[in-house]
């Protein structure tokens, strides 16, 4: 009797993990350029199996079938901060959370972004001296709770009064910890570096000049040495670690793009030389137009922003000029929004900026899908809607390609598929 208990067992848990799901729906945006028109993805486990027709529908799947609506891949979004509430001055934030605050607080910010969209995040750095985020995508990848996948680095690296730095209080105060790592020379950078990778770094963030948030430095400055980026790179790639060059002016991002970064975050600044590195070198651009729109929008009369404001105002027509011919040239451009917590709908403001400036609807949808992937180095399991890759899928009742606010109204996820959101 025990054996046949035993056999029972182990048939039912392969009937289970063998059965099938065929979602059905209008049109699929299979994130590689194609529109495939009454498209059925079928999925078993966290796999896509096969995208087809109705007749690739397997005898025994459970059907979901969205009528209308238009699937497209997991929207990816490369460059966020989850920690935050969605305050306007976060280096204040920083000194009053503990690390357990911001894990409960962005928790529940991820899993808002999952059921509005995002199935994957690349966090670069956040406002916590520990590694709140770190915990939070280890809490998910053991199914503890539902949320996007996260990539990312533990903390950003910067230069003593750089934008990693807290650079508005007296001397009297120097004990104060800083919620990024400060470094000064080659040796203190792969000994950062080194520490990252072993806290759970899967990316390596450098502070290359100064920024727009941060008091007391500004963002036209380079703060790094050239030696210093290169060793930061060289111990980054030993371990198969990328690394993301926070950089808005052109001879920041020039240094980084020449010392091996393979992301440039913000880039404000580029000129024409700058382009034809990014070309020449396979690195990715992340705008982030997001949060300078999200300035404006929210905070134009913030104290706490009043720099960045400034700055946005009076750089914005440059800054968007140039990127337009970043894209025209083919600079490899991804979604990025730069959000510090708050409303998770308004990242999606990242696509119809990236309209805005040039690209067309399914450019956009590409650099928040494929392109993103590539830069993540996760090509061969996200990005886009093929058989073997996981089953990262998220539905729409309109066409993105008509209207890319769509994105905005998310109406059905699921992640590896599992359904976390039904219509």
């Amino acid at each position: 009797m025990k054996y046949v208990v035993l056999v029972c067992f182990f048939l039912t848990s392969y009937l289970v993990t063998a059965q099938k799901t065929a979602i059905v729906c209008k049109n699929l945006i299979d994130g590689t350029g194609k529109v495939v028109p009454n498209a059925v993805i079928v999925v078993e486990g966290e796999r896509i199996v096969s995208v087809g027709g109705k007749e690739t529908i397997p005898n025994g799947a459970k059907v979901i079938d969205l009528g209308s609506f238009t699937i497209l891949p997991g929207m990816i979004d490369m460059h966020l901060h989850p920690l935050n509430d969605g305050g306007d001055d976060y280096q204040i934030y920083h000194l009053k959370k503990t690390s357990a605050d911001k894990a409960l607080q962005g928790l529940k910010y991820v899993q808002a972004l999952l059921m509005n969209g995002w199935t994957s995040i690349r966090v670069p750095g956040d406002l916590d001296v520990g590694y709140a985020h770190f915990a939070i995508r280890d809490a998910i990848n053991k199914g503890m709770f539902d949320g996007p996948r996260i990539f990312g680095a533990g903390h950003w690296i910067s230069v003593t009064g750089g934008g990693g730095d807290i650079n508005f209080l007296s001397y009297e105060q120097d004990g104060v910890k800083v919620d990024g790592l400060i470094v000064d020379g080659p040796e203190e950078m792969r000994k950062a570096v080194r520490n990252e990778i072993k806290y759970g770094s899967d990316w390596i963030k450098l502070l290359v000049t100064g920024a727009f948030m941060t008091a007391g430095d500004n963002p036209n400055n380079v703060h790094f040495s050239k030696e210093e980026l290169e060793v930061a790179v060289e111990e980054a790639r030993k371990r198969d670690v990328p690394v993301m060059a926070h950089a808005h002016s052109a001879e920041g991002i020039k240094m980084s793009i020449r010392a091996g970064a393979r992301t440039i975050e913000h880039g404000s600044f580029i000129d024409d030389e700058g382009i034809q590195l990014f070309l020449k070198n396979d690195a990715y651009l992340i705008p982030t137009l997001s949060v300078g729109k999200w300035f404006l929008d929210y905070h134009e009369n913030s104290q706490a922003l009043t720099k960045a404001v400034a700055i946005t105002k009076k750089y914005r027509g440059q800054v968007e000029a140039m990127l337009s011919k970043a894209i025209k040239a083919g600079v490899k451009v991804g979604v990025g929004t730069d959000m510090l917590g708050g409303d998770p709908l308004y990242g999606a403001t990242e696509f119809s900026e990236l309209v805005r400036l040039g690209m067309t609807p399914m450019q956009a949808i590409m650099a928040g899908t494929k392109v993103n992937a590539e830069a993540l180095g996760k090509s061969k399991d996200l990005g886009t809607i093929e058989a073997g890759k996981y089953a990262d899928l998220i539905a729409v009742q309109g066409d993105p390609i008509k209207d890319i606010t769509e994105l905005k109204r998310v109406k059905f996820v699921m992640k590896g598929g599992k359904v976390v959101k039904e219509r």
